[in-house]
């Protein structure tokens, strides 16, 4: 079993698949990493995005010799899952523990956006004492934040092709930032046996999981990342009083590794730098 942790550092990117077995089902996990001595980042991506959205790390100084680890989830982008229709948050998050343990990953950074950053708020939930930081970028913590989601209950049909071609449609007509842009090649990146138990999932944790709760009551160093228009957001002041750190990108909706990466990259570097800096033990608040 490979050590992420254990093999000698360099700078590029190693691009590989990995067959695991989750809940009975087969997924061939499509993935990059690069290897590092400090704590590695396990980025999580959003329902409709790709591990893509997180490469470009390693063309910023600020993370040379930095460790990271992002997979295009199961029933996303180049991963294969035999049977899409069992995806949802739980077994997304089942996958990145499978992942975490392929790698002997006992303590990393998580960065997570909309789909993942709810997928990592679970994963951390259930492994708190193994996370060093969590950077939130936009992921579900309340029943408004299921814009894309809710979505799926507005169907009379569970053709999931045609909720996609309509879903595409919105997208292009949008007045957000980079939602045209994302849903150019939604097709590549979605499978559609996966739409209905991810987004059925996301709503049902969204509006009874306790989210925000569990949130503010992680102990280690937490962030919550959010665009411009997305500033209108209710939870924000409570988040703030609870010394949640909040990283309001500029020009920037829900994508922000789309319209301002140079914002979003520079935020993460300097949190975790901070966070890996502190004098206190890595789980103390």
């Amino acid at each position: 079993m490979p050590d992420l942790m254990q093999q000698a550092p360099g700078f590029g990117v190693v691009y590989e698949r990995l067959r695991l077995e989750i809940d009975g089902t087969l997924v061939d996990l499509a993935l990059f990493r690069r290897a590092g001595m400090s704590t590695p980042i396990l980025f999580l991506h959003g329902w409709g995005s790709s591990k893509e959205d997180y490469v470009d790390i390693r063309l910023y100084s600020a993370f040379d010799g930095q460790p990271f680890l992002a997979y295009d989830a199961p029933g996303c982008g180049e991963t294969w899952c035999a049977d899409p229709s069992k995806v949802n948050i739980a077994f997304l998050v089942k996958t990145a523990e499978a992942v975490l343990h392929h790698f002997k990953i006992s303590e990393f950074h998580v960065v997570g956006h909309s789909m993942g950053g709810l997928t990592a708020l679970q994963l951390a939930h259930h492994n708190p004492k193994s996370v060093r930081s969590f950077v939130n970028i936009k992921g579900n913590l309340a029943p408004e934040d299921c814009f894309i989601s809710r979505q799926i209950f507005d169907r009379e049909k569970d053709d999931m092709d045609e909720f996609l071609n309509d879903f595409i449609l919105g997208c292009r007509q949008s007045s957000f930032y980079s939602m045209a842009l994302y849903a150019a090649s939604l097709r590549q990146r979605v499978h559609p046996g996966a739409i209905k138990g991810v987004f059925e999932s996301m709503v049902q944790l969204s509006d009874n999981g306790d989210l925000l709760l569990k949130f503010l009551s992680f102990p280690f160093p937490k962030a919550f990342m959010f665009g411009e228009q997305h500033a209108s957001l209710s939870y924000l002041p409570k988040l703030k009083a609870a010394g949640v750190e909040l990283m309001e990108i500029p020009k920037s909706g829900h994508f922000p590794m789309y319209s301002n990466p140079v914002a979003m990259w520079s935020s993460i570097q300097d949190f975790i730098h901070r966070a890996d800096s502190r004098n206190l033990p890595p789980h103390q608040p």
